[in-house]
């Protein structure tokens, strides 16, 4: 049965404009139950408050870290502790994100796969209770939510610290859930900064020290006096085996180029750009690990190409470095020495080499390790070195060159002709061949077994 409303119409179009009118107003937040707090809505909604300490971290001076905040995606992780209690949050301000911090280190921290480092570092600027400007104690140790702790003091001229970095806006922003301090600069828990230099040793090379020890001259054990400054290319004065840190004395290297445009040749930064080139390269890992965490080599090296000689590498791949055995390894020096034996006094490349081979069949070429020479010939429209078994082809020419080091990637590691083939009792007893057993490449354990460690 259909219900008849009777009247007239446009006193039916206001009364029906009136409740609607009223529906709204009664809807509007304004009229929400007294006894329902915003606090406990946005609880109930799982939103942040808009009064919260997470919003104020959107404020001009601190939008930086809120960027590194939503990047490292900690907010789900902050809103949960702010809404279990008050929180303090030591915020440097966007000058010191943007000017102060090492750009290097900044992309550390925003690589994907160092995601747990920067959660790390963000959540140790965070402590789960509130620390106002009137709590303070003279001295106090407080657990942040990175699991580190880090040193809250007052110093004699009332300024704060936190771990040596100056609270330079105390109590800058209030909120019911917490507070925010401004710090000049970021803070960063020792855990990260270990886990940066780790990945940066591979990268930029840090075991390369900056300045080599002190040369001694071997004939009176005294401190060689500096030279004299040489004109920009001239070549240097001394052999490079004499420039070698025991120092024996053995041909000359060929003389070095014209220098740069400093007028002198950096040979840290090349020896770091070459061992970096093998990395990236691929398969040549031991090779860069021998070099610069097992022995001084790298060291060496670039203090050669500083004073004007010249090296050619012959690098094993990592294939080859893991048929080394714990014997060929465990006697001391023994690394430096089959290194020395795969660098030449030389600048030679792919296409030098195998001219030279082509037109004299066999070439002996000097090595760092005195007397011995390595062979090459061709083979097989290559160029191989060595002798026998223990020969290995040019496997991938021209890694890295210069013009002051050209490194040469080898598929087998190279011994003198003695160490290969043991000398035959008589003639008519062949040689004994001594069948090594595999190695798996891990040549940093096999040095902690020379020192008697325990790397597992």
């Amino acid at each position: 049965m259909g219900i008849h409303i009777r009247g007239d119409p446009p006193k039916l179009f206001f009364f029906f404009f009136f409740f609607i009118l009223a529906g709204i107003c009664f809807s509007l937040p304004g009229n929400a139950n007294p006894r329902s707090s915003p606090a406990s809505s946005s609880t109930s909604s799982g939103q942040i408050n808009s009064n919260s300490v997470l919003v104020a971290l959107l404020d001009s001076h601190y939008t930086e870290l809120a960027e590194l905040v939503e990047k490292a995606l900690l907010l789900q992780t902050l809103e949960v502790v702010v809404g279990a209690g008050n929180v303090t949050i030591f915020a440097p301000r966007n000058e010191a994100l943007e000017r102060g911090l090492d750009p290097e280190f900044k992309r550390f921290l925003l690589e994907p796969g160092n995601l747990k480092s920067l959660q790390k570092l963000l959540l140790f600027h965070v402590v789960p209770t509130r620390i106002g400007s009137n709590d303070l104690a003279e001295s106090a140790r407080h657990r942040t939510l990175s699991g580190d702790h880090f040193h809250l003091e007052r110093r004699d001229s009332g300024e704060w610290t936190v771990d040596l970095a100056p609270v330079t806006h105390p109590d800058s922003v209030t909120r019911p859930d917490g507070v925010i301090h401004g710090i000049e600069r970021l803070l960063i828990p020792r855990s990260v900064e270990d886990d940066f230099n780790r990945r940066r040793s591979l990268r930029t090379i840090t075991a390369v020290k900056p300045e080599g020890a002190p040369d001694v001259d071997p004939r009176t054990n005294r401190l060689k006096k500096p030279a004299p400054p040489a004109k920009p290319g001239s070549p240097p004065a001394l052999p490079i085996y004499d420039a070698l840190a025991p120092g024996p004395s053995l041909a000359p290297a060929p003389a070095p180029g014209p220098g740069g445009p400093h007028h002198h040749f950096d040979g840290e930064n090349q020896v770091k750009d070459f061992i970096q080139t093998l990395l990236h390269y691929g398969g040549y890992n031991e090779m860069a690990d021998i070099l610069v965490n097992l022995t001084s080599l790298a060291t060496e090296m670039g203090r050669l190409v500083s004073e004007g000689y010249v090296l050619t590498v012959l690098a094993p791949n990592d294939e080859a470095m893991a048929k080394l055995t714990t014997d060929q390894l465990s006697e001391p020096g023994a690394p430096e020495q089959i290194m020395y034996y795969h660098l030449i006094p030389e600048y030679q490349t792919e296409e030098s080499m195998y001219n030279s081979v082509r037109r004299f069949g066999k070439v002996r070429y000097d090595t760092l390790r005195l007397p011995h020479k390595v062979v090459a010939q061709e083979a097989d429209g290559s160029v191989r070195f060595g002798h026998g078994d223990g020969s290995a082809y040019l496997f991938d020419p021209d890694i890295y060159t210069d013009g002051r080091i050209s490194v040469q990637g080898i598929d087998g590691v190279l011994f003198p002709p003695e160490e290969v083939e043991p000398k035959s009792v008589s003639k008519t007893v062949q040689p004994a061949k001594v069948a090594s057993k595999p190695h798996g490449g891990k040549l940093l354990e096999v040095a902690c077994q020379m020192l008697g460690a325990f790397c597992h």
